[in-house]
């Protein structure tokens, strides 16, 4: 079943920079709060012997995440511009399936704060990640 903000995940899988990398699915949203599944493919992971998927593959499975949640609630008029990224991990991610989660802390005019995080298959929290952007006015063409 097909749910609204699907056409914002499209969207960001085909014009987003990573978007396509993560092969996002909607699990749920409510008012300030999306969960989303996301894949970690073989070629993000270190070259080290255990294989973990590396820091910046999930901090930008976040970005993307937190992103996606501004983009939908604003109906695609502002677009996030990240003035900060900071990321806390807390266990280590190998390939697969993983639960993420956008919750909105705060909405000015011009920035806003979100929170991102990772589930493992055990449902506890992997990595955390504290994104603040500058709102950019716009009108995405969604059908396009």
């Amino acid at each position: 079943m097909l749910h609204e903000i699907d056409k914002y995940i499209f969207f960001h899988s085909r014009y987003g920079g990573t978007g396509k990398k993560f092969k996002f699915k909607f699990i749920d949203y409510k008012k300030n709060n999306l969960k989303l599944e996301g894949t970690f493919s073989k070629d993000m992971t270190n070259p080290g012997p255990e294989g973990f998927v590396q820091g910046g593959q999930i901090t930008s499975m976040l970005d993307d995440v937190t992103s996606i949640l501004l983009i939908f609630e604003s109906k695609g008029e502002i677009y996030p511009s990240s003035t900060n990224l900071h990321t806390i991990f807390h266990r280590p991610i190998s390939i697969g399936k993983y639960a993420c989660e956008a919750s909105l802390i705060s909405k000015g005019k011009n920035i806003a704060t979100i929170k991102g995080e990772i589930y493992n298959q055990n449902g506890k929290i992997a990595a955390t990640l504290i994104h603040n952007a500058f709102l950019i006015s716009t009108k995405l063409k969604l059908n396009t």
